[in-house]
């Protein structure tokens, strides 16, 4: 990796972290130079804004995962039950730190990168957990009855609201306050509410072992 290079991932990695701590409104270009105890000057020179700070490492986290997913999925070696526990763990390992608060504060102030990270979950609920299922079917661990698209979509849809602020701003206090689960906690549950229902007798028995 070249100098460059080097500093503008450590430039990444500590916005990322002034972001899930802070909030995207509450992280100032001075606050993440002071971090990393340089000039604000030098900042500018590797990143024109915060705007372009904060896309840039959701850009990091969206590849790096959909990295993680793809090459799991592309394992030939790997049993169904036990990629399907995999994914799940992938997944929430990398989502684990985005906090609500801050998913508000990009939808609220950063509706771009807001609007990509909606895309990013559609595309890869669509592309990548689709072939899951395929394979699933295929391999006699997915009920042959079952509409791929339908829980596809049910999975995206249900993954989109329950991370949107402004979605769950619609059901009282009392219920939002109860479910109490991380962004993470969503996308795992929501994905074991859905294959729990569509597993076969054996592949629900394999998924409890794995």
């Amino acid at each position: 990796m070249s100098k460059k290079a080097d500093i503008e991932n450590r430039i990444l990695v500590v916005s990322y972290q002034l972001f899930l701590k802070q909030g995207y409104k509450n992280t100032t270009m001075d606050d993440i130079a002071q971090e990393l105890s340089m000039s604000k000057k030098t900042l500018y020179k590797y990143f024109p804004g915060k705007m372009e700070l904060l896309s840039a490492t959701f850009d990091v986290l969206k590849t790096r995962l959909a990295i993680k997913v793809q090459t799991l999925l592309d394992n030939r070696y790997i049993p169904f039950a036990a990629k399907l526990k995999s994914l799940l763990t992938v997944v929430a390992t990398d989502l684990a730190p985005i906090n609500p608060e801050l998913l508000e504060d990009l939808r609220d102030h950063a509706p771009e990168v807001w609007k990509e990270l909606q895309e990013y979950i559609r595309e890869a609920a669509y592309l990548r957990f689709s072939k899951l299922i395929q394979e699933g079917m295929e391999k006699g661990y997915v009920a042959s009855h079952v509409n791929i698209s339908l829980v596809v979509f049910l999975y995206a849809s249900a993954i989109q609201n329950l991370i949107d602020p402004k979605f769950l701003s619609q059901f009282p206090k009392e219920m939002r306050d109860k479910m109490g689960l991380k962004t993470s906690e969503i996308y795992d549950q929501a994905i074991q509410i859905i294959y729990q229902g569509i597993l076969t007798d054996e592949a629900k028995e394999e998924y409890q072992q794995t």
